[in-house]
């Protein structure tokens, strides 16, 4: 049975970005391994939740986890990842502004959904057939599938730092119950595992 899942790497406070965010600091302005460094300095302690990350038939993300570019597409973005992205199979990114599909290497391609989250659910839900869907982020995506009753399991990596102010999970979700699936704690990360209680 396939599971609507996010995964996404917070501080201690919920951040999953920092203060001033910019083409040069994506994530805000902080030290650059303290969100992901148990993604890369301790891959084979945290191998089991890396390759599950995109583990997805299809992945949902909003523009800013897509690219730096606001408003109207005025330049030639092709994402953060390089010539071959990560995610392997298509890749629906929410934005208020049309833009035709981007094909790169390794199967992903972008598509670009301008009629919102549920429109970018349903594309995601029929490109994934019996796999996952993945809601990659940033926080703000995360939050709206969370409040909207789609995401079925949140799955945190809490890193030990704080960084005061950025883009939080958890802002604008409604009151809710959660089920505490898992937990594991690594060296730089903590590991943790809900799934939302569905009255």
């Amino acid at each position: 049975m396939s599971t609507v899942y996010s995964d996404i790497a917070i501080s201690a406070d919920g951040y999953a970005a920092g203060p001033h965010q910019s083409e040069d600091a994506p994530l805000g302005e902080f030290p650059e391994n303290w969100l992901h460094g148990w993604m890369f300095d301790a891959y084979e302690e945290n191998k089991a939740e890396v390759d599950a990350i995109v583990d997805s038939g299809a992945t949902i993300m909003g523009r800013n986890m897509f690219g730096p570019v606001r408003g109207e597409w005025d330049r030639d973005w092709r994402g953060w990842w390089g010539d071959d992205p990560p995610y392997h199979g298509p890749v629906f990114v929410l934005t208020h502004f049309a833009h035709d599909p981007i094909e790169m290497e390794g199967g992903t391609t972008f598509h670009f959904v301008t009629d919102g989250i549920h429109a970018a659910f349903e594309r995601a839900r029929a490109a994934a057939g019996d796999r996952n869907i993945s809601i990659a982020g940033g926080a703000s995506t995360v939050n709206q599938y969370l409040a909207a009753g789609l995401l079925e399991e949140l799955r945190l990596h809490i890193t030990p730092c704080i960084l005061g102010a950025g883009e939080r999970v958890f802002d604008g979700v409604p009151m809710q119950a959660l089920e505490r699936v898992s937990v594991r704690a690594t060296s730089l990360v903590t590991h943790v595992t809900y799934r939302p209680v569905r009255a």
